[in-house]
């Protein structure tokens, strides 16, 4: 009977700890101390079961009671391992130490974003958990597994390249870069992140600048265009900094004609400049590169030849080492050892026909059915040929009008031809004055061209009789006659 009482008293504490062990409703609260209990209540299962094998080896106890216990033990390290998982994942983080901005070689915007496992557990947790027990070294709490990643814009849309990659893992103390292009040039991003069993994260950061370069990159969406010739165009400009040392810089242009003249604006106050300063406050700055061609074709400015010339950002500890670089005819190589930014431009020069319809006279006098001649000169006062040149008269109603030639087929630059228009008013028209409107349309290029509209009057005068005007004539003849021969006979008395 007394051999008996140890094995009551380990079956009453085995089945007081069983009771024990369940839910509690703070567990999801208090997840480490939730971890302390079910550690401290797996151990003593374990130990228990252990007891109960060594009476089971000795035929004390049944193998319905060994049963008991191994139930016991294999339900208290299920929860211990549940509650490991849930703390493990609950400390699991992914921080971003670095998302540096830089201009790659294909002239795209990158930027490298650097990311770290930060999971860190408290000093209760590390003593918690023996860093040499088997289940937790299984679990690899170190590391975090399966990371999503990707850059968003301010609506949420991914502007980043890849879009979404995978980091199959992130040990803890071994930080991952990954090379983004990004499609859309912002100076702040979010950073999205989905990892782990689902967790996600999300973080807007500013972009820093790659400060290794020492140098100011250049944008522009119009960077080809076609001005004509006599006329300006302006290259609207994005300068970001990229520098760690120098903050002022100086504007140049190479490779532009001298026929050219240009000069830059500050696109906010529209003054001239060709230095500008950044400020910490201010990284990025907008500029406009104004250009003016000459009225007529020259030798290095041709109508239709594209010219390529470049803009320099030089930091001004290398204006003085470089000299001047307008004389000359730089490379794109010979520029991109200089290690300043560039900016490649191109300019197409055009050529416009430009029609002026001159007449010496533009009043004429006639009578009913008499035909008036008007000469008129087509001229080109363009920069390029004129083609078709016709003309559309509006007469007056019963007019009839000739046209000699009726088209001019082509007006060379700073031609003239001679167009003679004839108009014949009908015979039975009344006195009067009547306006005849001439509108002259060619081709130039493809392109309608018009000359300005040009207003011809005829006087149409009153109609006399001969007859008539000769009885008056010589009735005043006859009285002029009688007066003197009356004055004679006077004079004789």
């Amino acid at each position: 009977m007394l051999k008996m009482i140890p094995i009551l008293m380990v079956l009453f504490l085995s089945s007081v700890f069983a009771q024990n062990i369940g839910y509690n409703p703070k567990d999801a609260d208090y997840k480490l101390l939730s971890l302390k209990r079910f550690k401290e209540q797996f151990e003593v299962q374990k130990a228990n079961y252990e007891r109960q094998k060594a009476l089971h080896d000795k035929g004390m106890i049944s193998d319905t009671e060994l049963g008991t216990a191994k139930t016991a033990l294999s339900s208290a390290e299920a929860d211990y391992q549940e509650s490991l998982l849930s703390v493990i994942f609950e400390k699991q983080y992914i921080s971003v130490l670095d998302a540096i901005k830089y201009q790659g070689k294909d002239g795209k915007k990158h930027v490298k974003l650097t990311l770290a496992n930060t999971s860190e557990e408290g000093g209760e947790f590390q003593k918690l958990i023996n860093i040499d027990d088997a289940l937790f070294r299984s679990l690899q709490p170190d590391v975090v597994n399966n990371v999503y990643v990707s850059l968003l814009n301010a609506d949420g849309a991914i502007i980043s390249r890849p879009y979404e990659p995978k980091i199959p893992q992130i040990k803890a103390g071994t930080p991952v870069t990954i090379d983004f292009v990004i499609l859309q040039d912002l100076d702040a991003v979010t950073v999205s992140l989905i990892y782990a069993n689902g967790s996600t994260r999300s973080a807007k950061i500013y972009l820093q600048k790659d400060l290794t370069e020492n140098k100011v990159v250049l944008q522009s969406e119009q960077f080809s265009q076609e001005c004509e010739l006599g006329k300006n165009t302006t290259y609207n400009m994005t300068l970001e900094l990229f520098s760690g040392s120098s903050n002022t810089f100086k504007l140049e242009v190479v490779n532009l004609p001298k026929q050219i003249t240009h000069y830059f604006v500050d696109a906010a106050t529209n003054t001239k400049l060709n230095e500008f300063r950044f400020t910490q406050a201010t990284e990025t700055k907008k500029a406009g590169l104004q250009v003016y061609l000459p009225d007529r074709s020259t030798g290095e400015v041709v109508t239709d030849k594209k010219i390529t010339f470049y803009v320099l950002v030089i930091p001004n500890e290398k204006v003085e080492a470089l000299g001047d670089l307008q004389n000359r005819n730089l490379t794109k190589e010979e520029i991109e050892k200089m290690n300043i930014g560039y900016l490649k431009l191109e300019l197409v020069p055009k050529g416009a026909g430009k029609v002026n319809v001159r007449a010496q006279q533009l009043y004429f006098a006639a009578s009913s059915g008499e035909k008036v001649t008007v000469p008129v000169d087509i001229i080109n006062e363009g920069t390029k040929r004129l083609d078709n040149v016709e003309f559309d008269i509006d007469l007056p109603i019963n007019w009839t009008k000739e046209i000699n030639p009726k088209i001019v087929d082509a007006v060379g630059i700073r031609e003239e031809k001679r167009v003679e228009f004839t108009f014949t008013p009908p015979a039975d028209i009344s006195p009067g004055k009547y306006e005849i409107r001439v509108k002259t349309t060619s081709m130039s290029d493809n392109e309608v061209v018009k000359a300005e509209d040009k207003t011809i009057t005829v006087e149409i005068k009153q109609s006399v009789s001969i007859i008539g005007t000769l009885v008056i004539v010589l009735l005043i003849i006859g009285v002029v006659a009688g007066i003197v021969i009356f004055g004679i006979k006077l004079t004789r008395r």
